[in-house]
């Protein structure tokens, strides 16, 4: 793949990844419990990626994750991403899951059948745990039944699932998240 570049970027959550070629955005990748574990996830995704400064277009992407990280909103509708190579049905997947507004989930029958394909479920799934596009591409929203916040989204996991749905207000009803427990018992600067 000639003419791909990344660049790996702080947020709240760590030093995250993105890659790009001509056609957008090839991958976002979250962070990892270290940059170097970050950088090797990403390229595996894109192999022949070289590390460059990012042009304003990817840019603007960038401090838009950062953003979404620190529970500020991001519009990513304008954002352009690299489908080529990708299966057309995660494609409609992933055209869905843009869809979905901040702070409301749908489930993946729900997904299923706004893709056109209602009894493709496991795909629907499998579209999910293969989302290059983390956070843009908000594959957290997508719930395997409605009120289960269990279960894999890419890159992230169940715990990055629940935190970005907490910072987004789709939790609000149902009690502090793990990463609101865990900011209340962190030590305070006073507290040092």
């Amino acid at each position: 793949m000639a003419g791909v570049a990344y660049t790996i970027f702080d947020t709240m959550m760590g030093r995250c990844g993105i890659a790009w070629g001509l056609g957008g955005i090839l991958a976002v990748q979250l962070a990892e419990s270290r940059e170097i574990d970050t950088r090797r996830r990403l390229l595996q995704q894109c192999p022949d990626a070289r590390e460059t400064r990012p042009p304003v277009g990817i840019e603007l992407a960038i401090e838009g994750i950062s953003s979404i990280l620190r529970s500020a909103h991001w519009d990513f509708s304008d954002v352009r991403l690299d489908l080529d190579g990708l299966p057309a049905f995660d494609c409609r997947v992933y055209e869905v899951l843009r869809e979905i507004p901040r702070g409301d989930t749908a489930t993946h029958a729900e997904i299923a059948k706004r893709a056109g394909s209602p009894g493709a479920l496991h795909a629907v799934g499998h579209a999910i745990r293969s989302n290059p596009f983390a956070v843009i591409v908000p594959c957290h929203r997508a719930l395997p039944v409605a009120g289960d916040t269990s279960g894999t989204c890419a890159n992230g996991g169940a715990l990055t699932r629940r935190r970005l749905l907490a910072v987004e207000g789709a939790l609000a009803t149902s009690g502090p998240s793990l990463f609101d427990v865990l900011l209340s018992a962190a030590p305070r600067q006073a507290d040092r």
